[in-house]
């Protein structure tokens, strides 16, 4: 897991071919105002969910994981905090992995929190399971979903 700020991504493109391009589309559309839904940028291997969820207390979500795909969840608007637990430390599946959804789901809590604010972001590899979406009220979020090859 990568927590930065979007200005501060230029540190990170050498981890995955593809987050260069996805940071530099990013910084050059204004996503906060775009309609919500999938923004295509290369097809399946890298694209974005433009989203604009109603947040869920911390006790109601659970930790999500996937194989196909990195996460780069990015803040637009609101305050958003996301749980974080080690892949290796999960127990309580409640959710098989789905390979159509690239996710499965464990009701475990996480070891850890962040609290994100606009333009802050978190990167999240098959080994970071994830619980986002955790806070009040409705935020705009996207989520560059970026295949690994």
């Amino acid at each position: 897991m990568i927590v930065t700020n979007l200005q501060h991504t230029a540190r990170i493109e050498s981890l995955h071919p593809r987050f260069k391009e996805l940071f530099d589309y990013v910084r050059s559309h204004d996503i906060l105002h775009m309609p919500c839904g999938r923004i295509e940028i290369d097809g399946d291997a890298l694209f974005i969910s433009n989203d604009n969820p109603e947040c869920l207390p911390a006790e109601k979500q659970v930790l999500e994981v996937h194989r196909k795909y990195i996460d780069v969840q990015i803040l637009l608007e609101g305050r958003e905090t996301m749980g974080w637990k080690a892949l290796d430390d999960l127990t309580d599946e409640v959710k098989p992995y789905d390979p159509q959804r690239d996710c499965a789901f464990y009701a475990d809590r996480p070891t850890s929190w962040l609290h994100l604010v606009p333009g802050q972001l978190a990167v999240f590899f098959p080994e970071d399971a994830h619980a986002p979406i955790i806070g009040e009220g409705k935020i705009r979020k996207m989520i560059g979903k970026v295949r690994i090859d």
